[in-house]
């Protein structure tokens, strides 16, 4: 269909666009139907419409980038270019991923809509899932496929330089939503922003503690250059627990739209330090039925098993293709097995401590900077809610600045089970 320019759909002028798509009314049997469709807007995040729409023959998803930021409104324009770069990952990391992404049905520039798989119920929200204290066995196991593959072969370690810094170049034309990641991630909560906020009074000082912390404002300031300039991998670079639909056996990674080529450890610490806010806000749905004490130690379990097990698909992925195209490390160079083990262990290494110090830095941002999680906000009490907050909070400040004196992820469980005590 020809958009003839951007318009915000609604639930009725969605409708007609549908008619007039056949990649999309085909998925509804071929003819759209009034009768019987149902069209929902559902969108509950912070910058997109996002509606499901169902018919007896089929369903898809839809959504539809806004030129603002949804949660604040028309006083803080956004790029709708976003939509293209979310589409282009969505297809990139399908192709590499296919078992953990939803596929893409159709894409319009113009319109910026993106038509893709309806995760049909009973797949929820992996931060909801979270709050319910529900067990996904299989979490680990799959979220490690999905970062390991994603990572790995969009990376040096695989492709030739020049077709690395072709995507490179291509994917720095999302750089209003890198820059809005670099604003209230690595900016705003070490400064006053008229956008932060906390819990108040109970947390003022712990959100001043954090402004007047010279060596977490170092530390900081590393992790955002290194956010800038290193273009290791096609990162998601949202992969929080809301960018995550989950069953019992299946696990999806939507939401891509801030992807660019930046480095490997914003991802996997994005996951992990959301990982580890779900952790500690749940003695604040603890109730006497259920302390909630077993679950705690199943997601502490999946934040390890989830490092270890990507660590271990990495490696396998780069010892596979050791002889392939990657231009990082030349096999006529790394040609003997003591010099292959030491780059590797020296690279993992410095993934490890870059992981946990974005992980880090994603926590604080949702307890002192503008947007926040629904694992603490669902605490109805202000104290419970605050002493949940704090802990994490500390946490989050000494992993971030002794990160490196850390060298296995279950170093880190320990330390989380000492700052919960």
């Amino acid at each position: 269909m020809a958009s003839g320019g951007f318009r915000p759909l609604d639930e009725g002028s969605l409708l007609d666009y549908i008619k007039g798509t056949p990649s999309l009314s085909s998925k509804l049997g071929g003819e759209v139907v009034d009768e019987g469709l149902e069209i929902k807007e559902v969108g509950d995040g912070n910058l997109n419409f996002v509606f499901i729409v169902v018919g007896k023959a089929g369903s898809f998803v839809i959504k539809q980038a806004l030129p603002y930021i949804r949660c604040i409104g028309e006083s803080w324009p956004m790029t709708k270019e976003r939509a293209y770069f979310e589409a282009i990952t969505l297809k990139e990391h399908s192709r590499l991923c296919p078992k953990h992404v939803p596929e893409v049905y159709h894409f319009d520039r113009d319109m910026s809509l993106i038509g893709m798989r309806y995760l049909e119920p009973p797949h929820i929200i992996l931060r909801k899932g979270l709050i319910a204290g529900t067990v996904y066995p299989s979490l680990a196991e799959h979220m490690s496929e999905y970062i390991s593959k994603t990572l790995f072969f969009t990376s040096l370690l695989y492709t030739t330089t020049t077709d690395h810094k072709r995507a490179v170049a291509e994917f720095c034309g999302n750089v209003e939503l890198c820059r809005l990641t670099e604003q209230v991630v690595f900016s705003d909560p070490y400064k006053v922003s008229q956008y932060n906020r906390w819990t108040s009074p109970q947390l003022d000082q712990d959100a001043k503690s954090v402004r007047e912390d010279n060596l977490l404002k170092h530390e900081v300031a590393q992790l955002k250059s290194k956010f800038c300039e290193r273009a290791q991998a096609l990162i998601h670079g949202d992969l929080h627990t809301g960018s995550v639909m989950v069953t019992q056996d299946s696990t999806q990674v939507i939401d891509p739209e801030f992807a660019f080529y930046g480095p490997m450890g914003f991802d996997i610490g994005a996951f992990l330090g959301n990982l580890i806010l779900a952790f500690f806000s749940q003695d604040g749905h603890a109730s006497k039925e259920n302390d909630r004490k077993n679950y705690k130690s199943w997601i502490l379990e999946t934040i390890q098993d989830t490092w270890n097990l990507f660590e271990r698909k990495f490696l396998a992925l780069w010892d596979e293709n050791k002889d392939g195209k990657g231009d990082a490390y030349l096999p006529q160079i790394y040609d003997n097995p003591d010099v292959w083990l030491l780059v590797q262990k020296k690279y993992m290494e410095e993934l490890f401590h870059d992981s946990l110090g974005f992980g880090a830095a994603k926590m604080i941002r949702r307890i002192v900077g503008v947007a926040h999680v629904e694992d603490f906000e669902a605490i109805p009490d202000a104290n419970k809610r605050a002493e949940c907050e704090r802990k994490a909070l500390n946490f989050a400040k000494f992993l971030m600045k002794e990160r490196r004196d850390l060298f296995s992820i279950g170093e880190v469980v320990t330390a989380i089970q000492r700052f919960d005590s």
